[in-house]
């Protein structure tokens, strides 16, 4: 899926009824202009101009606007950078938010004042971002990110305030709000310029992910946030790191299972097929040990509305069954090592395997092992530590000398001897098994 595939849509589509509530009660007020021109704060054709828009309908609106773009853009900024009253900035917030809704190209007044001082058009709006009052602040955020979406060269535009304020917005525990900055995030992520920024944003993407655990995720959220991951998906680095990081394509996977919406899992497998498309070598192993080729299998037999989707799930399916039978066994078992994800699949039961492999461990500097006890250190499933303590034990009465004192170095044989007093019955067995399996080679314990 090119880039070029990312669907036009308005510059910021943010619909929100909480948003909208809040901006109908400022909007039922009155601001007396009259009283900021006696302060000579504004001039009394700044108020004629005002009022030719104040309260008015969307076409009065847009008719004035029509013939005196870039005078409204000005005014609008210059009121924000010189007024400060609450309510008034608030008010001036629904005004600008009056003319950028009314058609997308009024967006270019601003950036065509952006002449008339260095800040323009964003430094008036990043200011009423960061007032303390919660409506100015989304109700800027949406400005900003209307303008940001429209800038004629969007590389040279700094967003990362934008960013960090979304990211703490993303941590908030009103869904409502959430809604909003997750919105803003589908259409910033649209342009590729923001994509990086926003990436390298501390906790953006961690604070994204994890409101697709949250119990509040509908199934619009779930499709939102996923789609805000397609796009970042696009970008080469992302997709390489993304789930190392962020352990999306288990979520993705089974949120996609579980989905009764046909959109959430067309959006998840486009972004699977992104993470394939541009990054294999660091996605297919993750994807297989997910379980994802018998369910693309499963997916490829179903009626959908959209034949895009099938497309996607037969691409995704292909490669993952190409790659399946490139695996040898080993390779299976390390996949599974590297991700975490340890189940009981045959080689952990099997002597055959264990024989043969064992060594293998121990390449790279015991890269796989020292994974191991990373994951019995770090893991709280008690499958993954049941598991993880076989393997231990199984490797162990093949390892080589420097192996077991590698185990010890790692802290494996201290911690597999703590497991043998877990809560769970399995982990306690497998743990005392590979104890047994220790001694029974004659190590100094």
């Amino acid at each position: 899926m090119e880039d070029e595939t990312v669907p036009e849509v308005p510059l910021a589509l943010v619909t929100n009824a909480y948003l909208d509530k809040k901006a109908a009660q400022v909007r039922s007020k009155s601001i007396v202009w009259e009283a900021y021109e006696r302060a000579s704060l504004v001039t009394h054709e700044q108020v004629e101009l005002i009022k030719a828009i104040d309260k008015r309908s969307p076409e009065q609106v847009q008719s004035a606007v029509k013939a005196k773009g870039t005078i409204y853009a000005s005014l609008i900024l210059h009121l924000l950078q010189n007024l400060s009253r609450a309510d008034t900035v608030q008010y001036v917030c629904i005004l600008a938010d009056n003319i950028l809704s009314g058609h997308d190209e009024n967006a270019q007044y601003f950036h065509e004042v952006s002449g008339e001082d260095e800040t323009y058009p964003f430094g008036p709006f990043f200011r009423a971002l960061h007032l303390s009052d919660e409506f100015t602040s989304l109700q800027a955020s949406k400005i900003l990110t209307i303008l940001a979406c429209s800038a004629p060269n969007p590389g040279s535009v700094d967003i990362s305030d934008l960013w960090r304020w979304i990211t703490e917005q993303l941590a908030s525990r009103k869904p409502e709000v959430v809604d909003v900055v997750v919105q803003e995030a589908e259409s910033l992520l649209r342009v590729r310029q923001f994509r990086m920024p926003f990436w390298n944003t501390q906790n953006a993407v961690e604070e994204l992910v994890s409101n697709l655990d949250k119990s509040t995720s509908t199934p619009q959220m779930q499709y939102q946030i996923i789609f805000c991951l397609w796009l970042l998906t696009f970008e080469t680095e992302i997709a390489t790191k993304i789930d190392n990081l962020y352990d999306i394509i288990p979520k993705l996977t089974e949120i996609a299972k579980a989905a009764v919406k046909e959109k959430v899992i067309r959006v998840a497998i486009a972004t699977l097929k992104n993470l394939v498309e541009k990054a294999p070598t660091e996605n297919l192993a993750a994807m297989l040990v997910a379980k994802l080729l018998p369910f693309t299998e499963n997916l490829s037999t179903r009626k959908w509305s959209d034949p895009d989707i099938l497309e996607d799930i037969d691409y995704v399916k292909e490669r993952l069954q190409e790659n399946f039978q490139s695996l040898t066994t080993f390779e299976q078992y390390a996949s599974e090592v590297e991700t975490g994800k340890l189940e009981w699949t045959p080689p952990h039961k099997s002597e055959t395997f264990w024989k043969e492999n064992a060594s293998r461990l121990e390449e790279n500097n015991f890269q796989l092992l020292r994974q191991l006890a990373r994951i019995l250190s770090t893991s709280t499933s008690a499958v993954v530590l049941s598991v993880a303590a076989n393997d231990i034990g199984q490797y162990s009465k093949y390892a080589s000398r420097q192996g077991k004192r590698v185990l010890q170095e790692v802290g494996a044989k201290q911690r597999v001897m703590e497991l043998m007093t877990h809560e769970d019955q399995d982990v306690r067995y497998q743990a005392l098994s590979a104890v047994q399996k220790y001694m029974h080679q004659a190590w100094d314990f």
